[in-house]
């Protein structure tokens, strides 16, 4: 399958006959060059390098990507990062003990960002960044530090859960009556699944999923049959947890398509501090992928404008709190400014029209079919601002048409096979609590969009993005290199955030968040 889809006539890929020489085998520069063959890069020499490795774009713009960058530890390895950064105490909260991750994710997100940072700077003309294998780790577990520590139990009585017939499965509600039309469904007291929802619903943010174990003795009394016709009778989503890759399409990261419209002007781009000043992002997002895809281009010195329903986003009101707000909503979406409106309605469709006028981006990660409801669909806004580029993230690209499951972290990593993958050895095939391909789908945009920026720049056309969960996932089971043993004890967020030798890489705003991951020169 083509990674870029163009309109006659055809374009070359933002990167076409682009010169690109790398240095260093870790899974950061690994990733990092296919991403960039991807874009249009000529690989012209690969060999052994310092740190977790170097990138040369067009023979004047230098990548470096170190394993600590600002981190005053020792670290060198994908095993010692994931140890002193969080993340194998975040992914472990479900086992109850600090467990690394079964690939090499920290990398893989370091890679993503090093592809993020080279495009900035060819768009904002600066000839050198940095990042590092920690800074990706570091963003990776960025709620988890906002929000602090959850019960410090394990999650065993969480899903994914087996029935009758020996089927693991993971499932998804997104509203507290789907839950509760589920579960009374499959024949439990109301009462009971009452107490489940609340750890259900917050298993995003703290990792953890306390469910009372009568959720997986009903579930194990029926077949998947009978739970699946419960759950399309509700609304609730299902799926099967593969042990081996999916055999569904392996879609490309991205597609960037050409809008063929009328050429119009540069990218209002103006000397700053930081490569992407200048130019204004608008962003109708919910959850994670989105907000944290938008909340990168705004430390790439974009202005991000945030649309949020009238009254304010719930999560915002989701605890723990810094000052008035979610911690965790606080840790995506800080310095963007916020517009209120409804698009269903005729003042919300124009409030959002406005804004529009004057972007460079929209980003939504609406539900499938909902932007063209909204008459916010790329076909739609691109005939009507010829200079924009419109991104839609999803959760599943087009692996199932329009009957998709819902399009979130769990069901994708089960779907995927990702999940087996993640999973201790001698364990059964199990999603990580850690939100891995929320934030890897929010990278895997992010660069989309940027590149997006650069044939917008080439071209003066405006372009169409797709990126989604799933597309993520499949790059993530490209990484499937463990992550080895360490000697470094494994850190909890709580004390990443207290240790003065994070200082360079995470500071307080509230809470501790992660400082910006790139340094440019």
């Amino acid at each position: 399958m083509s990674t870029l889809v163009h309109t006659s006539p055809p374009l070359a890929p933002p990167l076409a006959e682009v010169a690109l020489t790398a240095a260093g085998r870790s899974t950061a520069v690994e990733l990092a060059v296919r991403q960039l063959e991807l874009l249009g890069c000529s690989v012209e020499r690969y060999e052994a390098g310092a740190g977790a490795g170097e990138l040369r774009l067009g023979g004047s713009l230098d990548c470096r990507i170190d394993w600590a960058g600002p981190v005053a530890l020792p670290l060198a390895s994908e095993a010692d990062v994931q140890a002193a950064c969080g993340l194998a105490s975040v992914h472990g909260r479900r086992w109850g003990r600090a467990t690394p991750l079964g690939i090499d994710y920290a990398g893989a997100v370091a890679g993503l960002l090093a592809v993020q940072g080279l495009l900035a700077a060819r768009l904002g003309g600066r000839r050198e960044v940095r990042t590092s294998v920690a800074q990706g780790a570091l963003l990776a577990v960025g709620q988890y530090l906002a929000s602090g520590e959850p019960p410090a139990a394990a999650s065993a009585a969480a899903p994914p859960f087996v029935s009758t017939d020996g089927v693991r499965f993971e499932l998804e509600a997104l509203e507290p009556e789907q839950w509760l039309r589920f579960w009374t469904g499959l024949g439990m007291e109301l009462r009971a699944v009452g107490r489940g929802w609340s750890a259900f619903q917050l298993r995003f943010s703290t990792g953890t999923c306390l469910l009372p174990g009568e959720f997986g003795l009903r579930a194990s009394g029926l077949t998947y049959r009978q739970i699946t016709a419960v759950a399309d009778a509700t609304g609730v989503s299902v799926v099967p947890v593969r042990v081996g890759r999916s055999t569904g399409v392996a879609e490309p990261p991205w597609r960037i398509t050409s809008a063929g419209g009328p050429a119009v002007g540069p990218l209002p781009l103006t000397p700053g501090a930081l490569p992407l000043h200048g130019l204004t992002v608008v962003e109708l997002t919910r959850r994670l992928q989105g907000p944290l895809a938008t909340h990168l281009l705004g430390l790439l010195g974009a202005r991000v404008v945030r649309v949020e329903p009238v009254g304010g986003d719930p999560l915002r009101g989701v605890p723990p709190l810094v000052g008035p707000v979610s911690a965790r909503f606080h840790a995506l979406n800080r310095g963007k400014e916020v517009v209120e409106a409804d698009p269903r309605s005729t003042e919300g469709h124009r409030v959002i029209r406005e804004l529009l006028d004057g972007a460079d981006a929209f980003l939504h990660n609406l539900a499938p079919g909902k932007a063209e409801v909204y008459g916010l669909g790329a076909a739609r806004l691109l005939a009507e601002y010829p200079g924009l580029v419109h991104a839609y993230a999803s959760g599943w690209g087009e692996l199932f048409g329009g009957h998709a499951p819902f399009g979130t972290d769990y069901l994708v990593q089960a779907q995927s096979g990702l999940a087996a993958l993640v999973t201790p050895p001698g364990q059964p095939a199990t999603p990580t609590l850690l939100t891995v391909t929320d934030v890897f789908g929010a990278l895997t945009s992010t660069v989309g969009v940027l590149a997006a920026l650069l044939a917008r720049a080439r071209t003066g056309v405006g372009q169409r993005v797709e990126s989604s969960l799933w597309s993520a996932a499949c790059t993530l089971l490209a990484t499937a290199a463990p992550p080895g043993h360490t000697d470094l004890p494994a850190a909890t967020p709580a004390e990443v955030a207290a240790d003065a030798r994070f200082a360079g890489a995470v500071h307080w705003d509230g809470c501790a968040l992660p400082r910006t991951p790139w340094e440019f020169r």
